[in-house]
């Protein structure tokens, strides 16, 4: 078979471009027409991209050394010093102080309220009622993350700081700055603005009251500066309700479209003990995460030159190493674009790097059991509690936002099973 002419790739990309309008599908035909290493053929954009799990193992683990989290994009001009971008010591620093309260250890101290605030924007749902699963799943994660991390119950301030950190969230989503980054941006100034005065708020009536036992008074009593603490309270405000929220709204989507699924794991639920989960809830997690994993790509800038077996990548350029394409990569997994959550049964091995949800290595994503534990909760209570019956099944597409979310949202008709009164 003759080689693929660039001309041909550059048309089929722009047919897919034009038909899907994401970059996800131009994405996919160049990992299946180019390889594992390619470089996006735009004008004034045309960083490295990466799939695969010997390329994963590099930046991940055995050369990342030779790659910088830190790079001029809009993320970095949000979070600042936030432990997300910053490299060596400085990284390690923040990652230390912050790391003990994400633990598995400590997880179990946060079910009950974790479970409250489930049942506190549930109790706003009316049985036949028409709801958004990617809006009520955002309300209950920033919630959640607000309370668990900060000691503060955000429930009166989700009117206040709901516009405004969903434009934070926008903000640092791609779009056009990708090609022109100093394309003008006045239409941000003032809602981050309101994020930030929000946060240092909480920060200055903690400094005014007595100590806590979490995060936001560890950092305080570490000697962190207002502007520090706010940079890492800004980014697991958004790393950690917009990642849960995406999560647990694919859950939802992908259950919707696999009602037999969802059957047997509303089954399962109910002949489990309260406080245990069947096998199947985990399953279907993992499922989720490997086929819509929230961060779907990993930003990079190439400090060294770096060889994978598809190409070498020259430093100074960027590079970004796709999860979403290893997760659907053909030679690791059988059936790749299905949803099969029995692949993830017990006993059952994935190659090494070949599934990162959370990333890898050293930095894997520091809220990575917490994520799980909080999407475990929720999605227990809500199916042993509630019936959830797609209303756009088979019609919600993938977006690269901040987080790869379900558009255009998850909507479903929910009631409260019979006999269900909420009990854990």
């Amino acid at each position: 078979m003759p080689p693929v002419s660039q001309a041909q790739i550059g048309r089929e990309v722009l047919k897919v471009l034009l038909k899907e309008r994401s970059l996800l599908g131009p994405l996919r035909v160049m990992f299946a027409r180019v390889g594992r290493v390619f470089q996006i053929p735009l004008p004034f954009f045309h960083p490295y991209v990466v799939a695969g799990p010997e390329a994963a193992r590099k930046v991940l683990v055995t050369e990342r050394h030779k790659l910088r989290w830190r790079n001029a994009d809009p993320v970095t001009d949000l979070l600042r010093q936030g432990v997300l971008i910053t490299d060596g010591p400085e990284h390690d620093h923040y990652r230390a102080l912050m790391e003990p309260f994400l633990l598995p250890g400590v997880l179990p101290g946060y079910k009950a309220m974790i479970q409250a605030q489930a049942e506190r924007v549930s109790a706003t749902w009316q049985d036949g009622q028409s709801i958004d699963l990617l809006v009520e799943f955002r309300k209950m994660t920033l919630l959640i993350v607000i309370q668990a991390l900060f000691g503060v119950d955000a429930w009166d301030d989700i009117p206040r700081i709901w516009k405004p950190i969903l434009k934070a969230i926008e903000y640092v989503s791609p779009g056009p700055w990708i090609l022109w980054r100093n394309i003008p941006r006045p239409s941000y100034k003032k809602p981050l603005r309101e994020v930030d005065d929000y946060l240092y708020g909480i920060i200055s009536a903690r400094r005014a009251a007595p100590a806590q036992p979490d995060l936001l008074g560890h950092l305080m009593e570490a000697g962190m500066d207002d502007g520090r603490i706010r940079d890492q309270m800004l980014t697991m405000l958004i790393a950690g309700h917009d990642t849960s929220t995406a999560l647990l709204s694919w859950v939802f989507a992908l259950l919707g479209d696999h009602p037999e699924v969802q059957a047997r794991l509303v089954s399962d639920l109910d002949a489990a003990e309260a406080d245990s989960y069947p096998h199947l809830l985990d399953e279907v997690i993992k499922e989720a995460l490997r086929l819509y994993p929230p961060i779907h790509i990993g930003n990079r800038v190439v400090a060294e030159d770096i060889e994978f077996e598809g190409g070498r990548v020259p430093a100074g350029e960027r590079m970004f190493y796709s999860i979403y394409l290893t997760h659907r990569d053909p030679q690791s997994w059988d059936r790749p674009d299905d949803f099969c959550p029995e692949r993830f049964a017990r006993g059952r091995k994935q190659p090494p790097f070949a599934y990162l949800p959370f990333g890898g290595g050293p930095r894997a994503c520091i809220g990575a059991a917490f994520g799980q534990a909080e999407a475990r909760i929720l999605m227990a209570w809500l199916l042993r509690e509630y019936s959830f019956e797609p209303l756009n099944a088979g019609e919600v597409h993938a977006h690269m936002g901040a987080t790869l979310e379900p558009r255009p949202g998850v909507r479903v008709r929910v009631a409260r099973r019979a006999g269900r009164g909420g009990e854990a």
